[in-house]
């Protein structure tokens, strides 16, 4: 490439190295928010594109675009046109970090299936504050292994055209405004293992074949799904399973069973979840992070809790369990925080008392516990003492007695309480490629406000953060985002996304190799550090 019109290396146009810069010159934090009028701008430009042209791409659909400039290869003439397209549609771009996207010199960067290939492999735009959509043109960068956005304030959905980036492993969408139905699309991409969509407004019911998908990481909370949780989770191959703080009903699937062996950390927490836990879960003697917590989960502690001699963090708070917490799951060996609080336990193991030990963090606040202090007052203890729920003969959204549950009208989940926007004490871990290694924090604990005095027998049902097994770091600053859900600008996610592996060699994705650097030394954003996760 001609040195005249070279851009800098390390501003080149959506390279791999990106994040180095995003990371060393971060947008300020005081970047003026986008209003909902300009989201709905924005929605409605990126609308009227697809309507006139379609959300997908035609296989020469790059043939057809006059550019002023030769390439090396046709491959990067395709970067070019798929990356001025989508200057084009930025609607705001406070640190001016697109500013010289300008000339043919794409990349100089050897392509991921041939060294002698010089092509756009990556696209890192963390933490820029730009304002825009994606405009189907990406589907043009079809040599990108990974496309990070964390952090800015894209609107609209994702076009099908991404359907085109058969080698792309990390996709992160989180902290953003994407709007609509589950994208669909990233299910067609067979190459992709990390998912973080977090903290959206992704809306509706899950695909029942996402879980049958191969993925390292699904990370989706902080959106408004809803509907039950579909039972093909069972199929799930992920080690990290984020579906927390969203509007998911009815019970924990029983073939949550199905992922033991696989699944290290999983968050239910923040849903409208009912039932008892299922025994299946018993299987899951690997889970380091189990975070169930605001649900409306009911019946004794589960006796199996006492086998997971891996777990680092348990959150079971926030529900409407009864009974009594054993000593068993107080002394497990890994364990370095235990929130059994807001619930209705009237009795406690002498060792599950905050003041037993200084290196496990115990919260038994808000229960029905004699001569504990922070407790219930009788009055809110006595209805949900006086009935009991048998887990082994009750169906999901029945006590015992047979009275069925509404969950929408009749037994709210314990109100979120302003803790909420603080850091929960169980924080899921990823691997990401940034360090093989995945650092851990002391958790912090949030208290919740005792829900209001039931008065119909228990609800049924229940949810669970990198972040993390290991936790997250000290919560972010005030999300600069006004607009559903608060977008949260918060610092790198604290966990990151899995190292790039080699794909294996199929129909779709061409054999390739993986620079050494790819996924770790630009590392996926963890997803931000956001309150509860």
């Amino acid at each position: 490439m001609g040195k005249e019109q070279t851009l800098p290396l390390h501003a080149a146009l959506g390279c791999i190295f990106l994040l180095v810069f995003s990371t060393l010159f971060p947008s300020p934090s005081s970047a003026a928010a986008l209003t909902h009028a300009e989201a709905r701008f924005l929605m409605r430009r990126q609308l009227r594109a697809l309507s006139e042209n379609g959300d997908d791409l035609p296989d020469d659909y790059e043939t057809k675009i006059n550019v002023p400039f030769k390439f090396p290869n046709s491959r990067l003439r395709k970067a070019y046109i798929a990356l001025q397209a989508w200057k084009k549609v930025f609607y705001s771009d406070p640190s001016n970090f697109t500013g010289n996207w300008v000339g043919p010199n794409v990349c100089d960067y050897e392509a991921l299936d041939d060294p002698n290939v010089t092509v756009v492999s990556g696209v890192d735009l963390n933490h820029q504050d730009i304002a825009g959509y994606l405009p189907v043109e990406l589907g043009l960068l079809s040599d990108i292994a990974l496309f990070h956005v964390n952090s800015n304030r894209f609107c609209g959905i994702i076009p099908k055209s991404f359907s085109k980036l058969t080698l792309l492993y990390e996709l992160d969408l989180s902290n953003n405004r994407f709007v609509g139905a589950f994208p669909k699309v990233v299910i067609e991409m067979k190459a992709l293992k990390y998912l973080d969509i977090r903290f959206n407004d992704f809306e509706g019911a899950l695909p029942p074949e996402l879980f049958n998908r191969a993925f390292d990481a699904l990370i989706l909370n902080n959106n408004k799904f809803e509907s039950t949780i579909p039972d093909t989770i069972g199929n799930a191959k992920a080690s990290l399973l984020v579906l927390a703080n969203n509007k998911f009903s009815g019970c924990i699937p029983h073939t949550i069973g199905n992922t033991a062996g696989t699944l290290d950390e999983i968050m239910f927490k923040g849903n409208e979840l009912g039932g008892c836990i299922p025994p299946e879960m018993g299987l899951l003697q690997n889970v380091t992070v189990l975070d169930v917590s605001k649900n409306s989960l009911v019946g004794p502690i589960p006796k199996f809790f006492s086998n997971y001699s891996k777990v680092e963090a348990l959150d079971i708070s926030g529900n409407k369990f009864t009974g009594f917490v054993p000593e068993e799951i107080c002394k497990l060996p890994t364990l370095n925080s235990f929130d059994f609080s807001n619930n209705y336990f009237k009795g406690e193991s002498k060792v599950c008392n905050p003041e037993a030990r200084k290196d496990v963090e115990f919260d038994d606040r808000k229960n029905c516990l004699p001569s504990r202090p922070n407790q219930r007052s009788s009055k809110e203890c006595f209805p949900m003492l006086s009935s009991s729920v048998d887990c082994e003969k009750a169906r999901c959204g029945q006590s015992s007695e047979g009275h069925k549950h509404d969950n929408k009208h009749k037994h709210k989940p314990p109100s979120k309480d302003k803790d909420d926007n603080k850091q929960s004490p169980v924080k899921p871990t990823l691997s990401p490629p940034k360090a093989p290694t995945t650092p851990s924090s002391q958790p912090v604990k949030p208290s919740s406000p005792p829900p209001k005095p039931p008065t119909l027998p228990p609800p049924t049902q229940s949810p669970p953060p990198l972040p993390p097994s290991p936790m997250y770091p000290p919560p972010p600053p005030p999300p600069p985002v006004p607009s559903p859900p608060p977008p949260v600008f918060s610092p790198p996610p604290p966990v990151q996304s899995p190292p790039p592996k080699t794909p294996s060699p199929s129909a779709s994705p061409p054999s390739i190799n993986l620079p050494p650097n790819l996924g770790f030394q630009y590392s996926s954003p963890p997803p931000p550090v956001f309150p509860g996760y």
